[in-house]
């Protein structure tokens, strides 16, 4: 078995994967890490693991890893089952390598669009020959509604809404409306786009606010919230596989 973690800005996600098949998820907070990944380990037999975003853990909690598992440590250098086209491979952050990594490994020979809702909005599009050719990054929907309290005097600091206002009949509802269908809209827009200029195109969306925004696209999508997982499983079974 494989284990798939990722560091986040506030939690640690991990899969464990039974060849290609996530069997189990867990989330917990960095200061949880030393004991949860013993208790991965004695509940599964993990033999192999890979890590996104080395920086953000210190030296003692890798050397814990090593000594529980071969760990595959993701940058930029690491072998991946998709042509990198990017013009500054290196500046690639390793979120997006995995997702990459997924639209390459679970739709071969397709043109693929993912869509990553989280702190940032990002799109990357794989080609039908396995390259990835990049694609955009915007503010997330957390981020916007903290811009305008920032940038502004007299705006609150709203928590992000699950429905959008028909109206903007209020200062809370203009900003719910403004930001969310804001959002629902960038995004649609750019899958049109995608949309026109690549022939079958298969568009995944993922991260955070998936959900919320699978109800609210017109576009044609499918909700994939363990993709990024998925991908980094693929890329230590690629690794294997070399």
């Amino acid at each position: 078995m494989n284990i798939a973690i990722d560091i986040g800005n506030t939690q640690i996600k991990t899969g464990v994967f039974d060849k290609g098949t996530l069997i189990h998820k867990e989330n917990f907070t960095f200061s949880m890490f030393g004991s949860k990944m013993e208790m991965l380990c004695s509940n599964y037999a993990i033999e192999r693991g890979i890590l996104s975003h080395v920086s953000r853990l210190n030296p003692e909690h890798i050397m814990q890893l090593e000594n529980l598992m071969p760990i595959l440590l993701l940058d930029s250098n690491t072998r991946v089952p998709f042509k990198n086209r990017y013009a500054t491979p290196k500046t690639l952050g390793v979120d997006r390598i995995a997702l990459a990594a997924a639209a390459a490994s679970q739709y071969p020979g397709q043109n693929v669009l993912v869509v990553d809702s989280g702190t940032c909005i990002t799109f990357d599009f794989v080609n039908s020959k396995s390259e990835y050719l990049g694609g955009a990054i915007s503010p997330g929907i957390e981020m916007r509604y903290k811009a305008v309290n920032d940038y502004t005097a007299n705006l609150p600091l709203l928590k992000p809404d699950n429905v959008i206002p028909e109206q903007g009949d209020s200062t809370s509802n203009a900003i719910h409306r403004g930001i969310l269908n804001g959002v629902v809209c960038e995004i649609d827009g750019t899958v049109d786009q995608y949309v026109a200029e690549n022939l079958n195109l298969t568009v995944v969306l993922t991260g955070g606010d998936a959900n919320f925004l699978a109800n609210n696209l017109k576009s044609s999508i499918f909700a994939i919230p363990n993709f990024l997982l998925d991908g980094l499983n693929s890329i230590l079974i690629h690794n294997i596989e070399e």
